[in-house]
């Protein structure tokens, strides 16, 4: 039970990287070894995807913020940056063609 446990964890861990369908996989396989019931593995399957998906969107707010205090906040362009300079450009484009 210890090592089903622990299998579990790995997997709500790794569900980002390894996708629904590798849960799914695995957790087939516990209930094929009589390690995890058929009435469990449905609830399982969908604790350990909203996990997984929960972490992942836990380590790209981290990774995010990592970069962000390593850069600064005015180091990256954002897309409203972007836009706004593209806006200017077309802009000069259009006086410069007028004259």
């Amino acid at each position: 039970m210890k090592d089903t446990i622990g299998k579990a964890i790995f997997l709500g861990l790794g569900l980002a990287v390894a996708g629904k369908e590798q849960v799914e996989r695995t957790i087939e396989e516990l209930v094929k070894k009589g390690e995890l019931s058929k009435a469990e593995s449905g609830s399982l399957t969908e604790e350990l995807v909203r996990k997984g998906e929960e972490a992942k969107l836990r380590v790209e707010e981290l990774v995010r913020a990592r970069v962000q205090a390593l850069m600064g906040d005015d180091a990256l362009a954002t897309k409203a940056d972007i836009e706004r300079l593209e806006q200017r450009l077309e802009a000069l484009e259009r006086r410069l063609a007028a004259d």
